[in-house]
C-alpha cells in the first residue's frame, strides 16, 4: 500500500495520493477514509462487513454542481467491488453513471457460473486506459486486490494522461478485522487490522463501568456470598475458594476466583473440563455451578483490575494452549481482559465443549464481541446473563 501510495505522484500527477480525503462527483465534496475504517469492525462475517462498508461509505453528503451524471468504470471484479455497483445503480441521487468492469481473469472465474458474471462486462484491465479516454469516463475505481501492484503501476502509468479521478477500494475486508481502523503516524497511512475496541476514552468508560457496577454488586451481594462460604466449608473439606491460572489482557496469566464445587483443585498442565454427572462436583456445589453462583468471587478480580464484568470467558492455561493450535483466530479474545459472563454465554454457548464445533462457536461469538463492542451492549449482555442464569440447562 504504501509502495503504491509512493508512486502515484510520479506516476499520475492527477491521482489523489491523500489517503485521508478521496473526491467524488464535481470535486466539491470530500469523504474521509477513516470513517471507512470506523465502519468496518461491525460484522460478525466477511460478507455482511463488505455490505456495511459500502453503505457507510455513502451515507455521506455527496454534492454535484450539476445534474449531470458522472461516467464511472470499475477495475477488478469481486464481491467488494459487485456491492459497489450495486450502491451505484441504487442510489441515483450519486450521480454516478456506472459503466461497467475491467478484469483479466473472469473468463476462469465464472466459468459455468454465467449467473455470477458481471451485469456489464467491458474488458480485461489492460483495455481499460483506451476505454477512460474514448468515452471521457471521470472516475475510475481500482479494486484490484493488494497482490496486484505491479499490474497497478502499469494501470496508472496508462492512465497518466487521462483528467479522470483514481480511487482505490482496497480489499483489506477480506482480513479478519476486528475494531479495524485506518489512520496515520505524522503522515504515513497504517491500517489497524486487529486492535482491542478498548482504547482511549472506550478504555475509560469500560473500566468505570466495570468498577461502579462491580462495587454495588458486591455491596448488594456480600450476605448471600457469606452464606455460600459457610455452605462450602460445611459441604466438603477444602478451601472456600478455588483459584485457578487462566489467560486475561494480551495472554498474560491471571488467577480468577471462584467458590470451590469439586471435591478437587485442579490447575495443571492438564485440566479435565467438568460434564454433566461429574463424580468430582459435591452436592451444593452442583448447586452453585447451575445458578452460576460459584462465579461471584470474580467481582473481586474486576475490581482488581484483572477481569470485566463483561467480555470474553476465560479458559483454564491448559484449554488455552490446546484450542490455540485448532482454532483460526482464537487468541484474538485475549485482546481484551476476560469477563464474568459474554457474548457467548447469552447465545447458548455455555458449559461443556465436548466437540470442536462447540468452543468454534464460543470463539465466533466472543470475536464478535470484540467487533462490536458498545456500553449498551454490554449492559444487554448483562441483562440477557439473568435470565440465562434462570432457565439454562448447559452449566453443571
Amino acid at each position: 500500500m504504501e509502495s503504491i501510495k509512493a508512486s502515484l505522484s510520479s506516476v499520475s500527477p492527477l491521482a489523489p495520493i491523500s489517503i485521508d480525503h478521496y473526491h467524488t462527483g464535481k470535486e466539491s465534496s470530500t469523504w474521509n477514509l477513516n470513517c471507512l475504517g470506523n465502519s468496518m469492525g461491525f460484522e460478525s462475517n466477511i460478507k455482511p462487513l463488505w455490505k456495511k462498508s459500502v453503505v457507510n461509505l455513502f451515507q455521506h453528503q455527496w454534492s454535484f454542481t450539476q445534474n449531470e451524471a458522472s461516467r464511472a468504470v470499475i477495475i477488478g471484479f469481486s464481491s467488494l467491488s459487485n456491492e459497489l455497483a450495486y450502491k451505484f445503480k441504487q442510489n441515483p441521487s450519486l450521480g454516478v453513471n456506472f459503466m461497467g468492469f475491467f478484469d483479466d481473469r473472469w473468463q476462469k472465474r465464472f466459468s459455468g457460473q454465467s449467473q455470477q458474471q458481471p451485469e456489464k462486462l467491458l474488458g480485461n484491465v489492460a483495455t481499460a486506459a483506451e476505454f477512460v479516454k474514448a468515452h471521457n469516463v471521470q472516475h475510475i475505481y481500482i479494486a484490484l486486490p493488494m497482490s496486484a501492484q505491479p499490474r497497478i503501476l502499469a494501470l496508472l502509468d496508462d492512465l497518466r494522461d487521462t483528467t479522470a479521478s483514481i480511487y482505490f477500494v482496497p480489499d483489506i475486508f477480506l482480513f479478519d478485522l476486528i475494531q479495524a481502523n485506518i489512520s496515520n503516524i505524522n503522515g504515513i497511512p497504517i491500517v489497524a487490522v486487529c486492535q482491542s475496541p478498548f482504547v482511549g476514552i472506550n478504555s475509560k468508560i469500560k473500566r468505570i463501568s466495570d468498577v461502579v457496577l462491580s462495587l454495588s454488586i458486591l455491596l448488594l451481594i456480600a450476605p448471600l456470598m457469606l452464606l455460600i462460604a459457610i455452605g462450602v466449608k460445611l459441604s466438603s473439606h477444602g478451601p472456600i475458594l478455588f483459584k485457578q491460572r487462566r489467560y486475561g489482557l494480551d495472554g498474560k496469566e491471571i488467577l480468577v476466583y471462584k467458590f470451590r464445587s469439586m471435591t478437587v483443585l485442579e490447575d495443571g498442565e492438564h485440566v479435565n473440563q467438568a460434564t454433566r454427572n461429574d463424580p468430582r462436583i459435591t452436592r451444593f456445589g452442583n448447586f452453585l455451578r447451575k445458578t452460576s453462583l460459584d462465579e461471584l468471587p470474580q467481582f473481586i478480580n474486576v475490581l482488581q483490575g484483572c477481569m470485566s464484568i463483561v467480555g470474553p470467558r476465560p479458559h483454564a492455561v491448559s484449554h488455552n494452549e490446546m484450542y490455540r493450535s485448532l482454532i483460526k483466530g482464537y487468541m484474538i479474545r485475549h485482546k481484551v481482559k476476560p469477563g464474568i459472563t459474554g457474548w457467548a454465554q447469552v447465545n447458548g454457548f455455555r458449559g461443556e465443549t465436548d466437540i470442536l464445533e462447540k468452543m468454534q462457536d464460543r470463539i465466533n461469538h466472543d470475536l464478535d464481541y470484540l467487533r462490536n463492542w458498545s456500553l449498551f451492549l454490554d449492559l444487554v449482555i448483562i441483562f440477557k446473563t439473568i435470565a440465562v442464569v434462570i432457565k439454562d440447562k448447559n452449566a453443571y
